[in-house]
């Protein structure tokens, strides 16, 4: 899930996906639906509602990140990355089902990511800089 864009820079990603876990082991986040748009790294798309535990979590990767972005944190799970037409995407929108209504995520990674994102090759060369796993027990909530 998408929780922040910042700037690419060598030391910090290690340091805030560090932070960020040791301040928040889990967090548990209400689905909103399938959504769509023209933009290729958010053609289709899970759109979750924020929390107070996300948004610090988002916090936290800034301040450890000392980033100053003016990223908006809109939680999103991309399902695919693709130019397609607006019918298309409709059409593939209304056919997700997601039989779940809350999906629980404990860990957070942070990836150089090509900017701006366009093709395929360039969600390619995406590379994990940095992980951080939380720990604690599994609920009756999906983890991803």
């Amino acid at each position: 899930m998408t929780i922040h864009v910042g700037e690419d820079r060598a030391g910090p990603p290690k340091n805030a996906v560090s932070a960020a876990v040791r301040e928040c082991k889990r967090i548990a986040l209400e689905l909103r639906g399938i959504q769509h748009s023209d933009q290729f790294i958010k053609t289709l798309f899970v759109e979750f509602a924020t929390s107070a535990e996300l948004s610090k979590i988002n916090d936290i990767i800034r301040q450890a990140a000392n980033d100053c972005s003016r990223y908006d944190l809109k939680p999103h799970l991309s399902l695919l990355y693709k130019n397609l037409a607006v019918a298309t995407r409709c059409d593939l929108a209304a056919a997700i089902n997601i039989p779940l209504t809350r999906v629980t995520f404990d860990a957070v990674k942070a990836v150089r990511c090509v900017s701006p994102t366009e093709t395929p090759a360039d969600v390619d060369a995406w590379r994990v800089v940095a992980v951080a796993s939380g720990s604690g027990d599994r609920s009756d909530t999906d983890t991803l």
